[in-house]
């Protein structure tokens, strides 16, 4: 899995959102790999029909109806949405909420992917089988930096502790990741995917960088 997180760059606002979608839709399909966008929440409607799994950055633990404002798994999934990332380091949420809407999604049938900050929380929510764990170190996103190279061991330890929940969840790694070597790196320590977001969206040619993300995957 080669999931990008847009988060609310310029780089993706308006139109240049379908650009950057039928290139994603293109490199998968080359490289036979599954490639999964977040793109800003307000632009998922604009995207949704994508031949690629396009999931949410957040998501509520509210009810269909009278809930101004919050992102409700229900009405994702009948705009085709596949699924969500859930308590990213820039959106942290509570334990509970973490817990109900890793239950959701199963319910609903769509895709949960999991941010967490380090090997504890992985131990701690590894239990709860979300589809996917995602690996973050806070001071490594954004930094240009890979966890790949600037802590190896986290990935490895992460990735003991999801094969000792003995369930179906799978790693993937994030933060900093700039380059085919940092993504075929986080894969040997034994990662399944990766996480990105500046590294692929402020580059300045999108079909160069994911292509190089994705030969690495392959």
């Amino acid at each position: 899995m080669f999931v990008i997180n847009c988060k609310n760059y310029e780089e993706i606002a308006g139109d240049k959102i379908i650009k950057f979608i039928k290139i994603a839709e293109k490199i998968s399909k080359k490289f036979k790999i599954k490639i999964a966008v977040s793109p800003p929440q307000h632009l998922i409607g604009v995207v949704s029909n994508s031949s690629i799994p396009i999931l949410a950055q957040h998501i509520d633990d509210s009810k269909v109806g009278s809930t101004t404002g919050f992102m409700i798994p229900e009405l994702l999934k009948k705009s085709k949405v596949k699924g969500s990332l859930i308590n990213h380091s820039e959106h942290r949420i509570s334990s509970k909420e973490i817990e109900k809407l890793i239950t959701k999604l199963k319910e609903l049938k769509m895709i949960s992917i999991l941010c967490v900050k380090d090997v504890a929380e992985v131990k701690k929510y590894a239990k709860l089988n979300p589809d996917y764990i995602a690996i973050e170190p806070p001071e490594l996103i954004g930094s240009g930096k890979a966890v790949s190279k600037e802590k190896p061991e986290l990935i490895e330890k992460a990735a003991k502790a999801i094969r000792n929940a003995k369930n179906n969840t799978k790693l993937l790694c994030g933060a900093g990741i700039v380059s085919g070597q940092d993504v075929a790196k986080a894969i040997e320590l034994g990662s399944k995917g990766i996480l990105v977001a500046s590294g692929i969206v402020k580059a300045k040619d999108w079909n160069k960088i994911m292509s190089e993300f994705a030969k690495s995957m392959v």
